[in-house]
């Protein structure tokens, strides 16, 4: 086998892994899945491990051992160091001559644009928001939670909704109905039992994420507390769309903002508008757009960018996962 495809694309999120072989004229030639990408919990070199799992398959798959260049969009790449550290992990594969790395986040973004100038806030487990301009200037957040100065994602709605939930019940805060359907979701009679349960893993602790549709769902029958939960997200959303437009000196032009990640998918209608409606305020020329495609196209195209591949060849990709 010889070295007869250009990219090898791969997309690797906490939950799973997308890789992709593409020839230099956009056709993808083999595609594979594979398990979750969490260096920080089993360590990199494991975490390429459950990759490359994924990369022989496409590799004998499409009939090759090499390509031209990688282009990888990696969970918990937040920091310029740990993309150097995974670019040197990947690059001792011998998948290809060259290989790039970005945060996760840019797939997304790149998978919903026509060309590399943009911006996208992704709110699945967390939040993120990255954005690019065609010279090659990004702009970029290390979103790695509270100390980093996020707040959201689904599981940050989980804890918001079970902090005002808990105090509602023991008299701390103001009423909410959180305090009755977050319990009622586990099966519990109050907010003690179900504080109690996470407590004692009886609800095991991944669980809390399932409590995010709950929050939207009290929210549309017109809670107070947990819509004015979603009104802050939506604030979020805005706020790190807005700094990363203006990084770019877009915000005076017409310019993609990308709505991606689990949470923003959902088109929420209290969220959603509210997010437009917050847009239109703070970058009236921003035009918001919710994210579809699977975030591995965005890995295909980056790397078709960096091979100088033609229009033609990202229309031919684009394709093959649009339809």
């Amino acid at each position: 086998m010889g070295l007869t495809a250009s990219v090898l694309a791969i997309d690797a999120g906490n939950s799973k892994t997308d890789v992709a072989v593409v020839a230099a004229d956009g056709e993808v030639l083999a595609t594979a899945r594979g398990g979750g990408f969490r260096p920080p919990v089993v360590g990199i070199g494991t975490a390429v491990d459950k990759v490359a799992e994924a990369v022989a398959r496409a590799f004998a798959e499409a009939g090759v051992s090499a390509v031209d260049h990688v282009s990888a969009c990696l969970a918990n790449a937040d920091f310029p160091v740990e993309e150097e550290q995974l670019a040197t992990a990947l690059h001792a594969r011998a998948w290809g001559t060259g290989v790039e790395v970005r945060n996760d986040t840019f797939a997304i973004l790149r998978a919903g644009i026509t060309e590399p100038r943009g911006v996208a806030v992704v709110c699945g487990a967390g939040i993120n928001c990255v954005g690019m301009r065609p010279d090659g200037r990004t702009a970029r957040f290390p979103a790695i939670g509270r100390i980093s100065g996020d707040w959201g994602g689904g599981w940050g709605l989980a804890e918001e909704a079970l902090w005002h939930a808990a105090r509602a019940e023991d008299g701390r805060g103001g009423p909410t109905a959180l305090a009755r359907t977050l319990p009622a979701y586990f099966g519990l009679d109050s907010m003690y039992d179900l504080i109690e349960a996470l407590h004692l893993e009886h609800v095991e602790h991944h669980r809390r994420h399932e409590l995010t549709p709950v929050l939207f769902a009290t929210a549309v029958d017109g809670d107070p507390v947990a819509r004015s939960i979603v009104d802050r997200m939506a604030e979020e959303v805005v706020a790190m769309a807005t700094v990363a437009l203006s990084r770019l000196e877009l915000l005076d032009e017409e310019a993609p903002v990308l709505l991606g990640g689990s949470v923003l998918a959902a088109r929420h209608p209290q969220l959603d508008d509210r997010i437009r409606e917050l847009l239109a305020a703070k970058a009236p020329k921003a035009v918001a757009t919710v994210v579809t495609a699977r975030p591995v196209l965005g890995s295909v195209l980056l790397g078709l960018d960096h091979v100088g591949a033609p229009a033609e060849a990202h229309a031919r990709a684009r394709a093959y996962y649009e339809h």
